[in-house]
């Protein structure tokens, strides 16, 4: 039997319709996550960026699946794709932002994936959402 891992995600937009991207996104994550809960979504002022940006729309999604981390991450990339993400640069507005938070309660570090997602306790963005949704994935 394949392991069932928890996982959380951050969404984030603040390209285009910010509201629309954030609702397909988690429509799409209901295809491959189990058990969906999705906090509400909230406006954030953009946090360490050089050019002026519009304000983020974020969310949480937390979820059960089956996928790797490896083929949950690119699942996740394939959604950012589909909503024209772009990475001209580090930090860049977006269309979509989706970052693998928590995969249970493992630790991955390897090219490209790092989890737990090494900058997550410091962004009140994803401690807010996630607490309001799943407070027992903060202990």
């Amino acid at each position: 039997m394949d392991r069932v891992v928890q996982v959380a995600i951050a969404l984030g937009s603040n390209l285009g319709n910010r509201d629309a991207h954030l609702k397909q996104a988690v429509h799409e994550l209901r295809t491959i996550l189990t058990d969906v809960r999705v906090s509400s979504f909230i406006n954030t002022a953009p946090v360490g960026v050089l050019e002026p940006q519009p304000d983020y729309l974020n969310a949480v999604v937390v979820g059960n699946t089956t996928l790797s981390a490896r083929d949950l991450l690119n699942a996740l990339l394939a959604i950012e794709r589909a909503h024209d993400r772009e990475r001209a640069t580090p930090k860049a507005a977006r269309t979509l932002d989706l970052d693998l938070i928590l995969y249970g309660k493992d630790t991955i570090n390897e090219p490209g994936l790092e989890v737990p997602h090494p900058r997550y306790r410091e962004r009140e963005f994803v401690i807010g959402p996630l607490r309001e949704i799943a407070p027992e994935l903060l202990s």
